[in-house]
């Protein structure tokens, strides 16, 4: 089975386009923990364009991750106390430390909450209830781990089911070609437009059905994806179909949101968004480019990315550590930016200068204290790590989504 580069670099630039995306939260008028002084409405057109799928893509990838790591695993058992390891301890670590910051300033700028950070932490944030209306404690953007977590033990008791092993070949048969773009399009077609009217997640892991609806069959797509070249040949010869529908849906939704805004009349985002206030054909644009963009996207990465790169390697293993620590700079920088009143440009070129500088010394100090390592979602090495090793085994990174079954990658976000 030869290494898929190509779906490693979809998985590094899916998480930079996320960091970007939570750094333009900033700056429109959808709810967020901290909002710049003035926000503008028309920011919402760049972050349209990935917010349908961005985080359906990171779902998908992470299926794919997670059977290169089942493969190598000693089993259902193996495999789950793995996962157990690298996501638990980051979310248990995120949710207790990395968290309670972005709620802290979400209360005192925008609920007046005059406590200063070491007293919220002691004395509110652990008390299980609600801070002027804030659920405290909560796992806020790292609500995507426990998802995860949560998609692993069903593929898992999945795994248990005598047969299931035997399902690849069915999967290959109904996914092959164009039905690989076509049906699950149809499949997110009738389950999130005509069935029901879902447009954002709850992020309660508990009561978020629709959500669960469109990712866990996404997760699942992705393991199967990764034991399929014939699917993936499929997607790279029809990628150009899938990106072209990608960009009308997304050029609609683009045009009903600028008229929307140039009127007035409502703005579209991912708080503000209802039902009484979209148009039907947004509504279809915005469920047809989930699946279309990351078909595309997939396509894109077998047809031109399957290459390696020097620093491939580091990147790999850093988008974990990235994204645990990266919402809680964007919120802090932007809360000490605040007083300034500095122009809009100058204050996302800091915060996006900010968030590069701090991600990297976040993963460059932890991935050299060893008992620091599995905080961040990193495997634990027994000494002190100086630089990614490079030889045929170890250079299969933290997440390592590259590998269509057989040797499989160590995973931080499988």
């Amino acid at each position: 089975m030869a290494r898929h580069y190509g779906m490693d670099w979809l998985r590094i630039g899916a998480f930079a386009l996320l960091i970007l995306y939570h750094i333009g939260m900033v700056f429109v008028p959808w709810d967020f923990h901290v909002k710049t002084a003035e926000p503008n409405a028309w920011v919402e057109l760049p972050l349209l364009l990935t917010n349908p799928w961005r985080l359906t893509l990171l779902f998908v990838v992470s299926g794919y991750a997670s059977r290169a790591l089942f493969a190598k695993s000693a089993g259902v058992r193996g495999f789950l106390a793995n996962r157990n390891m690298r996501l638990l301890i980051p979310l248990a670590f995120g949710v207790t430390v990395i968290v309670p910051p972005q709620t802290w300033v979400e209360l005192t700028t925008q609920h007046g909450y005059t406590g200063g950070f070491g007293w919220f932490w002691l004395h509110d944030y652990f008390s299980f209830t609600k801070v002027d209306g804030v659920p405290v404690p909560d796992w806020n953007h790292l609500w995507f781990v426990g998802y995860l977590w949560a998609y692993t033990l069903a593929l898992a008791a999945l795994i248990l089911i005598p047969g299931t092993e035997r399902l690849q070949g069915p999967f290959d048969r109904l996914f092959r070609s164009r039905r690989a773009l076509l049906l699950p399009l149809a499949f997110l077609f009738v389950t999130q437009y005509l069935l029901f009217q879902r447009v954002a997640d709850t992020q309660d892991l508990i009561d978020d059905p629709l959500a669960h609806l469109q990712y866990f069959p996404a997760f699942l797509f992705g393991f199967g994806l990764a034991g399929s070249p014939a699917v993936m040949r499929g997607l790279a010869r029809h990628w150009k179909l899938s990106a072209a529908i990608a960009v009308v849906s997304y050029a609609t939704l683009a045009v009903l949101t600028w008229a929307a805004i140039a009127s007035a009349q409502l703005t579209v985002g991912d708080a503000s968004l209802s039902w009484d206030n979209l148009t039907r054909l947004s509504r279809i644009a915005r469920v047809v480019d989930v699946w279309a963009a990351i078909a595309a996207l997939i396509g894109l990465a077998e047809r031109f990315l399957n290459r390696d790169s020097a620093c491939r390697t580091m990147l790999a293993e850093a988008v974990f550590p990235f994204y645990i620590i990266h919402q809680t700079i964007i919120v802090l920088v932007e809360y000490w930016l605040l007083p300034l009143h500095l122009a809009p440009l100058a204050e996302f070129a800091i915060l996006v200068s900010a968030t590069i500088a701090g991600c990297w010394a976040f993963y460059l100090v932890g991935r050299r204290i060893d008992w620091l390592r599995p905080l961040i979602g990193l495997k634990r090495t027994g000494h002190r790590a100086t630089a990614p090793h490079h030889d045929q085994h170890d250079k299969l990174d933290a997440g390592d989504p590259r590998w269509r079954g057989g040797d499989p990658a160590r995973a931080d976000l499988a």
